[in-house]
C-alpha cells in the first residue's frame, strides 16, 4: 500500500506575526513539505491545480521539477491536472520534463476539475465542460502512446505527424484519471485502460466500493491487464500524537476552508458536530494519531482493494511546523504499522 500527501498550496498561517504567508513563501513551503515527504519514506507527492489566493498552486509541474532536485523516491505527480483548460502538448511536455530531472518519478492525474475559476481565466466556457475533457484526453493519450501525433478535434487545432518531445525514458508516463465519484468517469477509466483516482472529501469512503466494482469490470471487459487495474484514493487527513488532539487541532484550519469554499459555491460551512461524524471511524476525514489512522486506512483498503491513499493536511492557514510534523508522523508511524497489516492480509512478510 503505498502512501502520500497531496496539497493546493494553502497559504499557512505565521505563529510568530499571525499573519498569512505570501503566495510566494506558501510555494516554499509546498517545496520544503515535499523533501520532507521523501526523507520519511512516503511513496507519493501530488499537486494540485487552484488558481485562487487561498490555494495559489498554479503550476504543479515547475513546483514538481524543483522537487525532483531535492528528492530521492517519492513519485511526484499532479492530483490533478486540470485537462480541460489546459493544452494537452504542453500538459505532457512539462511532466515530461519532470519526469526526466526525477529519473522516471512523474504522474499524471487528469481531472476535469471540481473548481472552475480555471475556465474564466483562460477563456474557455463551462457548457463544453465534458468535451473540452474528452477531446483533450484523447489528446493526452495519443501523444503519450506516439512521438509523433496526428490529431483533430473540435476544441484545439489540429496536429499532422507533429512531433512532441521530450519523451520519458521509459516510453510513456503513468497517466491516471482522477474522478469526485461519478460513474460514468469509472466507465471511462476502464474502457481507456487506465488507473483510476477517487477524490472523496465527505460522506463514508466505503461507499465508493460499487464504483471501484464497477471501474474493474468496465476495465476486466476491455482487455486491460491485470496488474495495469489501479484503484487510488485522495482524502482530507491529519496524523497528531494524540487522536482527540489531533481532530481539536484540524477541526478550526478545515472550518476555515470550507468556509471560504461554502461562500463562493452557495453552501455553509459545516458545524463541528459534522465534522467530528467524518473525522470518526467510518468518515471522510482521516484524522487521528498514527495507529488509529494505520487502522482506517487497512480497513478501507478491505472494502475499496486500493493501493494507494493519500491526504489533503494544509487546509486554512495550518502552520508549516503542524504540516510537516503529521507528514512525519504518517511516513515513520503509520506507514510501517499499514505495510504490517496489509502485508499480514496477503499473507506474506511484511515488506516483500
Amino acid at each position: 500500500m503505498e502512501l502520500g500527501v497531496y496539497s493546493f498550496g494553502s497559504l499557512a498561517r505565521d505563529p510568530q506575526s499571525g499573519e498569512l504567508v505570501s503566495s510566494a513563501q506558501a510555494t516554499r513551503n509546498l517545496l520544503e513539505a515535499i523533501r520532507v515527504a521523501d526523507e520519511v519514506g512516503l511513496d507519493y507527492f501530488g499537486i494540485g491545480e487552484h488558481h485562487t489566493p487561498e490555494m495559489p498552486a498554479s503550476a504543479a509541474a515547475t513546483i514538481l521539477a524543483a522537487a525532483a532536485s531535492v528528492t530521492e523516491n517519492i513519485t511526484l505527480a499532479s492530483a490533478v491536472t486540470v485537462l480541460s483548460t489546459d493544452d494537452p502538448v504542453r500538459v505532457f511536455q512539462q511532466f515530461a520534463t519532470v519526469d526526466a530531472l526525477s529519473n522516471g518519478r512523474a504522474e499524471i492525474t487528469a481531472g476535469r476539475g471540481s473548481s472552475t475559476e480555471s475556465f474564466p481565466l483562460f477563456g474557455y466556457s463551462l457548457g463544453d465542460y465534458d468535451k473540452l475533457y474528452a477531446e483533450k484526453l484523447d489528446l493526452l493519450l495519443a501523444i503519450n502512446a506516439n512521438q509523433n501525433v496526428t490529431w483533430s478535434g473540435s476544441t484545439r487545432p489540429a496536429l499532422q505527424d507533429a512531433p512532441v518531445v521530450p519523451r520519458p525514458d521509459a516510453g510513456s508516463l503513468p497517466i491516471w484519471l482522477g474522478t469526485g465519484g461519478n460513474p460514468s468517469s469509472s466507465v471511462r477509466a476502464g474502457l481507456l485502460g487506465l488507473p483510476v483516482s477517487y477524490g472523496i472529501i465527505g460522506g463514508a469512503p466505503a461507499r465508493f466500493a460499487p464504483l471501484t466494482e464497477l471501474y474493474r469490470n468496465t476495465a476486466r471487459a476491455n482487455g486491460m491487464a491485470e496488474a495495469d487495474i489501479k484503484v487510488s484514493v485522495g482524502s482530507p487527513g491529519f496524523i497528531g500524537e494524540v487522536g482527540k488532539t489531533a481532530r481539536d487541532d484540524f477541526w478550526p484550519h478545515w472550518h476555515n476552508t470550507m468556509g471560504v469554499i461554502g461562500s463562493q459555491r452557495g453552501f455553509a460551512a459545516p458545524a463541528r458536530l459534522s465534522y467530528d461524524r467524518d473525522a470518526s471511524r467510518m468518515g471522510a476525514l482521516f484524522v487521528g494519531s498514527p495507529e488509529e489512522i494505520a487502522e482506517r486506512i487497512v480497513a478501507l483498503h478491505g472494502a475499496l482493494g486500493h493501493m494507494r491513499h493519500f491526504f489533503q493536511m494544509d487546509f486554512g492557514d495550518m502552520p508549516q511546523a503542524q504540516l510537516l510534523r503529521s507528514i512525519e508522523l504518517l511516513g515513520t508511524r503509520v506507514k510501517p504499522l499499514v505495510d504490517e497489516a496489509v502485508a499480514e492480509t496477503a499473507g506474506q512478510p511484511a515488506g516483500a
